[in-house]
């Protein structure tokens, strides 16, 4: 067995500053695991099987694994040949075997990621979130729906994105972990209002966002992390939600992944975050009453202005992208 990671728990209970009510739903003990990817399928999974059992072991009740889990990122370089002849069918692969076992092993739900198989003539697969429970069912999936294009990062020539219909956005409750929504949009889905504000419409308490993402190669000294971690934040805020979000270290290929997985909450406050070059697994407990404190206090989804959004659905031809 190889070594355990280092474990990161948030430091106290943060309170919740705008609370007035009585708490009525308690709290939920989360975990993540930040990874650096292996050659050896078989130590890739030994690893991250027993991260799984540290953060189980640490009371955490679902366990949130970082996009593509047991894959190489593809998509620094363009793809030769049929791109999605290196995916794999989700309820028959790897992944999925790998993840139920994990669930059982360790008796919580595990969260993971895949290129998955879509038997297209374009040769483009899906990139794929789902979540496994410890009986071995799975429990949810979501196709990642914003694609990126940018050099070190040729997802376009692999994924199609995913289908434009409201399961897309659908809202997972989990019998294993009560009255709780949890949202699984995918890394590049990560930058959109759109998507955040969405699942908080439906009902959302987390969303977790599996993550590749690190250095940019055609501009090697722009340094993304910090606009990253900030605009996922005020997601965070303006949707009174949890997110957690699990990325990948070191080096793939032409891409240097920078960590910093991070767990947040609705008022914006870092919970647990990891270091940039090192693997590690979070902890932090989740008060689920903050989400309708703060949006008590700042109700943003009740004084929208659905009417005057006319301009979301424009084409962006002539815009600049």
């Amino acid at each position: 067995m190889t070594s355990s990671m280092p474990v990161i728990t948030s430091a106290a209970a943060y309170d919740s500053p705008a609370r007035v009510h009585d708490p009525e739903r308690g709290s939920l003990r989360v975990g993540l695991v930040q990874h650096r990817w292996r050659a050896d399928p078989a130590e890739l999974v030994d690893v991250l099987t027993g991260a799984i059992g540290q953060a189980a072991d640490g009371g955490a009740k679902i366990v949130f694994l970082p996009e593509l889990t047991l894959s190489r990122y593809p998509a620094d370089t363009l793809p030769t040949g049929v791109a999605s002849d290196i995916a794999e069918d989700l309820m028959t692969g790897p992944t999925f075997a790998f993840a139920t076992a994990a669930a059982a092993r360790h008796e919580v739900l595990v969260h993971a990621s895949l290129y998955q198989k879509a038997d297209a003539a374009d040769g483009l697969g899906l990139n794929t979130a789902f979540v496994v429970n410890p009986a071995g069912e799975l429990v949810a999936r979501t196709h990642k729906l914003h694609i990126p294009v940018t050099e070190g990062y040729y997802e376009d020539k692999f994924f199609r994105p995913g289908p434009a219909n409201p399961e897309s956005y659908a809202v997972h409750r989990f019998s294993d972990l009560g009255d709780v929504g949890v949202g699984l949009p995918t890394c590049w889905d990560e930058w959109f209002p759109e998507v955040a504000r969405i699942y908080a419409l439906g009902g959302a308490d987390l969303l977790a966002y599996p993550t590749a993402i690190g250095s940019e190669p055609g501009h090697p000294a722009f340094d993304t992390q910090p606009l990253w971690q900030q605009v996922i934040v005020g997601h965070a805020i303006s949707n009174g939600v949890f997110i957690a979000v699990p990325n990948r270290i070191g080096h793939e290929g032409l891409v240097e992944f920078y960590g910093s997985s991070f767990i947040v909450d609705p008022y914006g406050r870092i919970l647990a975050q990891a270091p940039r070059d090192t693997e590690a697994v979070l902890l932090a407990d989740l008060d689920l009453d903050m989400r309708r404190d703060w949006l008590d206090l700042f109700p943003f989804l009740r004084t929208r202005r659905p009417e005057t959004y006319g301009a979301l659905s424009v084409p962006v031809a002539g815009i600049a992208q």
